[in-house]
């Protein structure tokens, strides 16, 4: 019994069936199995900037949700030491103290009168800048607030 590679060999084309072409005097013909693979890249081209682009997304949600949780724990922070000795300077500095993952110079502090008491409260900005490649965008102000009691 002969191969079936050797029953063609005398015609003009060959046809290797492990591999799935025909060669044609000297060139290679792709069969189907080639092809779907171009058509496989071209869709991953037109969908790979879509996953990117969010992959991007989620972790700049990533970094905002923990500038918010660092905004409002200074904010916590900064209120316990201002109702505690109603000295807005040492409030403001441990409330950056606090926020210490956050660029210092760019948090905000608003406080309201502290009388014995009655609840006086720490409102803590900060600007945060989204920095998604290829999408511009303005910085998005977290806020955060803390609130307690004057005279402990």
């Amino acid at each position: 019994m002969t191969n079936r590679h050797e029953e063609l060999s005398f015609l003009s084309e060959t046809i290797d069936p492990t591999v799935g072409t025909i060669r044609r005097k000297g060139h290679l013909l792709t069969s189907r199995t080639n092809r779907q693979r171009g058509a496989a890249m071209v869709e991953l081209a037109i969908i790979m900037p879509l996953l990117i682009v969010l992959i991007f997304g989620i972790i700049e949600f990533g970094r905002g949700f923990n500038a918010q949780l660092a905004v409002t724990h200074a904010a916590r922070e900064g209120v316990r030491e201002y109702a505690i000795t109603q000295d807005a300077g040492a409030a403001t500095a441990v409330a950056i103290a606090a926020a210490s993952t956050l660029d210092s110079g760019s948090i905000g502090i608003a406080l309201t009168a502290c009388n014995d008491g009655d609840p006086t409260k720490m409102t803590v900005t900060y600007p945060f800048q989204v920095s998604i490649p290829f999408f511009a965008s303005s910085p998005i102000v977290l806020s955060g607030e803390g609130v307690m009691r004057c005279g402990g």
